[in-house]
């Protein structure tokens, strides 16, 4: 079925054209590189995946329930609304909830995937283009994945959100190389992270918990990748130069904590928007959840040397200051664990079944 018929709500043009700046930039130099960043390169080679296969798409999902996770974390949970609902009400808006989100998880990733393209074109570093070449194929391999959930097992997409849109708006219409490391692989890659966090560890449903895990095994390296690029390239920016970047952070993090609060499902619901940001505003789960999406970003921009005055502030006021203390590189490495614990116990049980049904048939070809 063509996507737009299982849209929620009309997405307006099917073609958003976003005017491209900058240059694009060749290295003539084929030897050299950081040894970190090719290394980097080679598990991006190395761990090259297929989404038709390493992922089990028999797996059934209740588009009622697709993630199984609290009623609690609803936004109308608790409110006169909720208490209106019938069950099959309630089964409705779990379906569109889940769509919302994993609505903006495929147009971030097909976002990603065009930034990892342009920096293919614009970074002048030969080792930085190896890199990012085999991240966009990772981003395709994101947006296919996401895509399928949503056609298959859930049915309904949402439009992407006005907020993530202008960030990303933002980050390709700027001219300078480092801008989409900075808005894509900083800022909505490390929200991205968390909010796939969240899901994959509340989450009891298999098939939404395999999809989070692998992509998140992915997303550990490009997160890896911007830290390394923007470090190095940061240490000989001018101090305005700095402040440039800066701002630009403090306000795609007012962007992206305003985008997670899924009104527009509430308004399909009927709700005002009005009221409907009230409720927003008032989640304790909301709340929590705002906190907890900002725990790979803070560390990361304190890592890559982007700390000044105003960016700090900006921290306080949100309440997530105390992030930046966080361990990314162990936070990154729990990502990559789970991944391959999941892909073990997947494999260990197929081999049960596979050892069960050849005993079964020597026991049948014996009793025979």
């Amino acid at each position: 079925m063509p996507t737009y018929e299982l849209y929620a709500q009309d997405p307006g043009d099917p073609l958003w054209q976003v005017p491209a700046s900058g240059a694009a930039r060749f290295s003539w130099e084929y030897d050299d590189g950081r040894d970190r960043l090719l290394a980097l390169y080679q598990k991006g080679k190395d761990k090259q995946w297929d989404g038709q296969r390493r992922i089990d798409w028999d797996l059934e999902v209740d588009p009622y329930d697709p993630l199984g996770i609290p009623d609690e974390s609803l936004t109308l949970y608790g409110t006169r609304h909720w208490a209106k609902m019938t069950e099959r009400d309630k089964g409705e808006l779990r379906k569109h909830y889940a769509s919302w989100q994993f609505s903006q998880f495929l147009h971030g990733e097909q976002g990603a995937m065009v930034c990892a393209a342009r920096i293919v074109e614009s970074v002048p570093d030969l080792d930085a283009k190896f890199y990012s070449a085999t991240q966009t194929m990772d981003e395709a391999r994101h947006a296919e994945i996401y895509g399928r959930f949503l056609h298959e097992k859930i049915g309904m997409l949402y439009p992407v959100n006005d907020n993530l849109q202008s960030l990303l708006g933002d980050t390709l219409r700027d001219s300078r190389w480092d801008m989409p490391y900075l808005g894509m692989q900083v800022l909505i890659e490390g929200l991205a992270l968390a909010a796939f966090g969240m899901i994959r560890d509340t989450t009891d449903k298999p098939l939404p918990r395999q999809i989070l895990a692998y992509v998140m095994q992915d997303e550990a390296r490009h997160v890896a990748f911007g830290r390394m690029a923007l470090r190095d390239y940061y240490k000989q920016l001018s101090d305005a130069e700095l402040r440039e970047r800066e701002e630009f952070v403090i306000e795609g993090c007012y962007l992206m904590r305003d985008r997670l609060r899924g009104v527009e499902v509430l308004e399909n619901f009927g709700i005002p928007k009005a009221e409907a940001e009230e409720y927003s505003e008032q989640s304790e789960f909301l709340a929590l959840f705002r906190q907890l999406l900002f725990s790979r970003i803070v560390p990361c921009v304190k890592d890559i040397g982007l700390w000044g005055k105003r960016l700090q502030q900006a921290y306080v006021d949100m309440g997530v200051f105390e992030m930046g203390n966080s361990n990314l590189d162990l936070l990154m490495a729990q990502d990559e664990e789970i991944a391959e614990k999941l892909d073990a116990e997947r494999f260990a049980g197929e081999e049960r079944e596979r050892v069960a049904e050849v005993e079964g048939a020597i026991e049948a070809g014996a009793e025979g």
